[in-house]
């Protein structure tokens, strides 16, 4: 295989036109392990020794007023067999979250009171405006009618101040309502990769004209999560554990050589970070 690749790769801010670009901070974890904030020109003004998955900078409406506090993920589990697919990197085996203040000091702390004394959270977390925290988590564990002995299966914990879960969702006791078809399902069911869903997404809709116009499924409590592998978005009511809403799996056929402008959704891939808007 021939490939032609640059030999240099630019670095640091490559465009930045302040008359175009709203002038705020970046905030990122890093592969050195590390969660960073940035100022537009790139000049580092902060940084946690710690990385998040990804790093939260907590709004200060939920945190008392104090600024600067952000979610990050704090141990991993060590030893052999911690993780549920060998090689498995730590981020998605970590034993605990925390918060932290501006100075890098643990102010809050996750992980033992979880089921099996490990967080595992992977891909997203929220402070809810009640002070509690949601967190998105792997729950290792079989399930009826898999191929496979073990799972990660996808959940959602609510997790008060004190570290009480006090709300638990998990997608496997809702598989029917993803909107597979049976083939589709047994096709899930025989899936030979422990991550069989893989959400990478999960945050409360929050205010919107669509619950103010009357449509309950749009409840600000209702939560919106995807799924990369399995082609689906939906929404699930808080109250109920329910999917009210969705998008995908399945989407209908469309002409390429139509230039129709809007029109439906004809697939997604590899969708990361849906959101409300």
């Amino acid at each position: 295989v021939l490939r032609a690749e640059p030999r240099i790769y630019p670095t640091g801010v490559t465009r930045y036109d302040p008359a175009r670009a709203y002038n705020t901070y970046i905030i990122f974890s890093a592969p050195d392990q590390r969660t960073h904030l940035i100022d537009m020109n790139g000049n580092e003004v902060h940084v946690w020794n710690y990385f998040g998955f990804p790093g939260e900078l907590l709004d200060p409406a939920v945190t008392g007023g104090k600024k600067g506090h952000v979610l990050v993920q704090y141990e991993s589990i060590q030893g052999k067999g911690t993780a549920a697919t060998p090689g498995q990197p730590s981020i998605f085996r970590n034993q605990s979250i925390a918060e932290l203040d501006w100075e890098g000091n643990v102010v809050w702390k996750w992980g033992d009171q979880a089921p099996g004394g490990a967080a595992r959270q992977h891909h997203d977390w929220e402070r809810l405006p009640n002070g509690n925290t949601l967190v998105l988590a792997n729950s290792i564990h079989p399930i009826p009618g898999f191929k496979l002995p073990s799972l990660l299966d996808d959940v959602i914990y609510e997790v008060d101040p004190s570290g009480n879960i006090v709300w638990t969702w998990k997608a496997s006791d809702h598989l029917r309502e993803f909107g597979f078809t049976p083939e589709e399902l047994q096709l899930v069911k025989n899936a030979t990769g422990q991550d069989y869903l893989h959400v990478n997404n999960m945050t409360t809709l929050g205010p919107n004209p669509w619950f103010d116009k009357g449509d309950r499924r749009f409840n600000p409590d209702n939560i919106l999560i995807d799924s990369r592998n399995a082609n689906f978005i939906v929404i699930i009511d808080k109250k109920t554990g329910k999917i009210v809403w969705n998008l995908g799996p399945n989407y209908p056929k469309i002409s390429l050589l139509k230039d129709e402008i809007p029109r439906p959704v004809d697939q997604i891939s590899g969708q990361h970070d849906a959101h409300l808007i």
